[in-house]
């Protein structure tokens, strides 16, 4: 049992703190409808998209990859890096959509989400194992 925590430790770190950024998503989504009901949806959603995606980058640095950034430049190069690569997936989602739709059916939009974002998780922790939290593990 430890042998697997130590091999996929990672991992589960990455996916308890994903939902969690779920969690940050919706509820910050649901406080902002409450407290602005007149807000419109689009900046509604990107509100709570940036406060998702800055607890995730947060969260990933420290306990899932350990970054090991010390300087201002560092740190800030992590940060854009990664919140281009949420950019870049969530693009990736809207063509996985799009495409989806248009090719298989609306019917099925429920099923091309889910699958949208399994590639999205896959495409995030990839995208920061290995471009985000890379250049700074070891000094």
């Amino acid at each position: 049992m430890k042998n697997l925590w130590k091999k996929y430790k990672q991992i589960i770190a990455y996916l308890f703190w994903g939902v969690l950024t779920t969690v940050i998503d919706i509820v910050v989504a649901l406080v902002l409808y409450r407290l602005l009901p007149n807000m419109d949806v689009f900046w509604n959603t990107l509100i709570a998209w940036i406060a998702s995606v800055l607890f995730a980058f947060f969260t990933n640095r420290k306990w899932v990859f350990e970054s090991k950034a010390n300087t201002a430049k560092e740190y800030l190069s992590e940060m854009i890096s990664f919140f281009l690569g949420r950019v870049a997936s969530l693009i990736l989602e809207e063509i996985i959509l799009i495409i989806g739709v248009s090719i298989i059916s609306v019917n099925n939009f429920d099923l091309l989400k889910i699958f949208g974002q399994v590639v999205v998780i896959i495409f995030n922790y990839f995208w920061s194992k290995f471009v985000v939290f890379v250049n700074h593990k070891e000094k």
